[in-house]
C-alpha cells in the first residue's frame, strides 16, 4: 500500500524560498570542500568536494571551517556549507593559489562530480595533489577495499563511521585482521570513553592485501597500501608513507568512513587519544606540544572559563589558577648507551613544596636496565609489568621541594645487551605547591596550567583525570566527554526516519492513521544500559495543536478522517554527561505532511488490483 509521507528537512523552515530549491535538490545536505593548505605560504591543494551528511544548526548562508594538522605539517581543512558560491568564496580568501587555478580545480571538481553523479548517483568528486593543475578526470589511486561491517548502529548517513584499514596484512592473513579490527572496534566502544556514544558509532573494516606482512621499521615502509611504519624501537608511534592512498581510500566510501583508522600488522593497542583530536576538535593536555585549543583548553586565566559549568566548589565563571610550574622538559628520542649516560641540568627556585619526575621509555623491559637518579639519588624506577620493548609513561611523585639552584637528572643504561634498543623517549620536571596551592586529588576540576614547548601556559580543565592529558588513563574528563557528546550530535540526527501507515481494526473494520519515528537508540532504547541517567522526551503536534496524549511515545495514531494535516516532532535527549548545550544539539525536530486518508489509499489500491 503506497502512503504519502513528505519529509521537511528542518533546515528548510530557516531559509528563504530562493534558497529552498538548492536545499531540496541537495536532499537537506551540505556540501563538504576538503583542502590541504601550507600554513606559512598558504598555498592550497583541493582534494575533495562532496556532499556531506546532515550538520546541525548550519545556516545556508553561513560556513563551517575544521583545521587539523596533519604530520606532514599542513593544514587540513573542512569547509562546509550548503551555498557553493559562499565556499569558494572563501576558498579565494583562505589560499594564496591564483584565481585562474583555483578556478580551474573548481572546475574539474564539479565536472567530475557530475560524471560519477551519472553514473553513480551522488558521491564526491576526488582530486590528488597532481590534479589541481591538471585537467584530468583521474582520481588518486587507492587499493581495492573489502568492506565488513564490525559494528553498527544504523544507516551511514546518520551516524559517524570509523573504519580499520589493512596495512601488512597478506592476502591469506585475511582472517587476522578481521579478528584484530574486531578487537579493537570493541575496545574502542565498549571501554569508558566511547562506551556511552557507540549509538552513534558505526565501525568498519576494509581489507587490502599486502606484499608484506608487518609495519615497517628504522623509518622504511614496507610494500603495503598505507606504507605504516615505525622510527624507532616502540610501539605506538606509528607514521604512514602513503597519506594520499589513506585520504582516497576514505573517500571512496562516501558517508560509510567519517574517520580512517590505518592498522598495522602486529598493532596491538590503541588508546583513543588521537580519534579525540580527530572527532571532538580538541588540541592537547600533556607538557611540551604546540596544539593547545578547544573545550578543553584556556588561554587567558582571567578570561570566562568555558567548562564554568563543571568546576568544583564554585558557581563562578572565574577561577583561580592551581599553582605548579615546568623547570625542566626534553623530547630526548635518543637511544642510550652503557659509556654515556644521558644528564640535564635545570634550575629551581626552591618555592615549592612538592615535584614530580615524570619520564617515557622504550625497549627497557627490566628495573636492572637502567637507573634513574636526580641530584644522585636513585629514584629506584620500575617498569611497567609486562611492557615488552614499548613506550611507556612513568611518573616519580616526590614529597619536599627543589632547593634554589641547578638540579640534574640522569638516566644510566646498565645493560649493554639493550643498547641500540634502549630509548629514552622524554624527560620532565614539574614543581607545585601544598594541597592547598595545587589539588592533586582525582575529579577536581579547575584551572590546572598546561606548559607548550616554549614554556607558555594554558589551562586544562583537571590534573591528571583525562585522556587528552594521559595516554595511559582510560577515561576522557568530563569536559571532553560532553565535547564528545556535542560533536557527535553536530553530524547525528536524533531522528532516524518517519514511517506513515494504516491500521485497520478487524472488528469495526475502521482505519485509523498511523505515524512512528524511528530514533537513535539512546536512553530507554538502548540495548545495553549505561552509567549514566539519560531520557528522551518526545513532544507532537498536528496543524499547529499539541497532542498531550502521544507525549513521550514514539507512534502517533488517530481516526482516519483525523489523519491528514502537518505533524511536528520535538525529540529532546538528556544525559548527565552533558550539562551545557547552547546550540541545542540534543534536539531533534522533524516535520511530516500526511495528505491522503487510508480508506482512500485502499480503495485506489483495490481498483489498481482490478484493473
Amino acid at each position: 500500500m503506497k502512503v504519502l509521507l513528505l519529509l521537511l528537512s528542518l533546515v528548510c523552515t530557516a531559509v528563504g524560498l530562493s534558497s529552498l530549491r538548492n536545499l531540496l535538490e541537495s536532499d537537506g545536505r551540505p556540501l563538504e570542500l576538503i583542502i590541504l593548505r601550507h600554513p606559512k605560504v598558504g598555498e592550497c591543494k583541493l582534494i575533495t568536494l562532496r556532499r556531506t551528511q546532515v550538520f546541525k544548526r548550519l545556516a545556508y548562508d553561513s560556513i563551517h571551517l575544521s583545521r587539523l594538522t596533519t604530520p606532514s605539517g599542513d593544514e587540513r581543512l573542512s569547509l562546509i556549507a550548503y551555498n557553493e558560491d559562499i565556499l569558494w568564496a572563501r576558498v579565494h580568501s583562505l589560499c594564496a593559489n591564483g584565481r585562474a587555478d583555483l578556478e580551474q580545480s573548481r572546475m574539474q571538481l564539479t565536472q567530475k562530480r557530475d560524471y560519477l553523479k551519472g553514473i553513480y548517483g551522488p558521491t564526491q568528486a576526488v582530486l590528488s595533489s597532481a590534479e589541481s593543475v591538471s585537467p584530468t578526470l583521474e582520481s588518486p589511486a587507492y587499493p581495492p577495499l573489502e568492506i565488513q561491517p564490525l559494528i553498527t548502529s544504523g544507516p551511514s548517513e546518520n551516524r559517524v563511521d570509523l573504519v580499520f584499514f589493512s596495512d601488512g596484512y597478506l592476502a591469506e592473513e585475511k582472517g587476522k585482521f578481521i579478528e584484530d579490527a574486531k578487537r579493537l572496534a570493541g575496545d574502542i566502544s565498549n571501554n569508558q570513553t566511547f562506551n556511552t556514544v557507540k549509538p552513534l558509532l558505526n565501525f568498519w573494516a576494509a581489507f587490502s592485501p599486502s606484499n608484506e606482512s608487518g609495519v615497517g621499521t628504522g623509518g622504511k615502509p614496507k610494500d603495503t597500501p598505507f606504507g605504516l611504519y615505525r622510527d624507532g624501537t616502540e610501539l605506538r608511534g606509528v607514521y604512514y608513507a602513503k597519506p594520499d592512498a589513506a585520504r582516497a581510500a576514505c573517500l571512496s566510501m562516501g558517508d560509510q568512513c567519517d574517520f580512517p583508522i590505518l592498522m598495522g600488522q602486529f598493532f596491538e593497542k590503541y588508546d583513543g587519544h588521537e580519534l579525540g583530536h580527530s572527532i571532538i576538535d580538541v588540541g592537547e593536555e600533556y607538557d611540551g606540544g604546540y596544539a593547545y585549543f578547544g573545550v578543553n583548553a584556556l588561554r587567558n586565566h582571567s578570561a570566562p572559563v568555558s567548562w564554568a559549568h563543571w568546576l568544583t566548589n564554585t558557581s563562578s565563571h572565574h577561577a583561580r589558577p592551581e599553582r605548579s610550574v615546568m623547570p625542566m622538559q626534553a623530547y630526548a628520542w635518543t637511544l642510550l648507551n652503557v659509556s654515556t649516560p644521558w644528564a640535564i641540568n635545570f634550575s629551581a627556585s626552591g618555592l615549592y613544596s612538592r615535584h614530580l619526575v615524570r619520564f617515557s621509555l622504550s625497549g627497557i623491559p627490566e628495573a636492572a636496565d637502567l637507573t634513574v637518579e636526580i641530584d644522585g639519588e636513585n629514584l629506584n624506577w620500575k617498569p611497567m609489568p609486562d611492557i615488552g620493548v614499548d613506550r611507556w609513561h612513568y611518573d616519580i611523585h616526590r614529597n619536599g621541594g627543589l632547593s634554589d639552584g641547578v638540579h640534574e637528572v640522569k638516566f644510566k643504561l646498565e645493560n649493554e645487551d639493550r643498547e641500540k634498543e634502549a630509548q629514552l623517549c622524554s624527560a620532565e620536571i614539574l614543581e607545585f605547591g601544598d594541597e592547598n596551592e595545587f589539588v592533586s586529588s582525582p575529579g577536581h576540576y579547575g584551572l590546572f596550567p598546561t606548559f607548550s614547548e616554549k614554556n607558555t601556559t594554558t589551562y586544562r580543565p583537571t590534573n591528571e583525570d583525562c585522556l587528552m592529558r594521559i595516554v595511559t588513563t582510560p577515561n576522557f574528563c568530563k569536559v571532553c566527554a560532553e565535547g564528545l557528546w556535542l560533536a557527535l550530535l553536530q553530524r547525528v540526527d536524533l531522528i532516524d526516519g518517519a514511517v506513515a501507515g494504516c491500521s485497520q481494526d478487524s472488528a469495526s473494520g475502521q482505519w485509523s492513521r498511523t505515524l512512528d519515528v524511528n530514533l537513535v537508540p539512546l536512553a530507554q532504547f538502548r540495548s545495553d544500559a549505561v552509567a549514566p541517567s539519560e531520557s528522551y522526551t518526545i513532544k507532537w503536534s498536528k496543524d499547529g495543536l499539541a497532542l498531550e496524549e502521544f507525549a513521550n511515545k514514539t507512534r502517533v495514531e488517530l481516526d482516519d478522517a483525523e489523519g491528514r494535516g502537518l505533524y511536528l516532532v520535538e525529540v529532546t535527549f538528556a544525559t548527565e554527561e552533558v550539562l551545557v548545550d547552547e546550540e541545542n544539539l540534543l534536539t531533534s525536530r522533524g516535520a511530516y505532511l500526511v495528505i491522503e486518508q487510508c480508506d482512500t489509499l485502499q480503495n485506489l489500491a483495490v481498483g489498481s488490483l482490478g484493473e
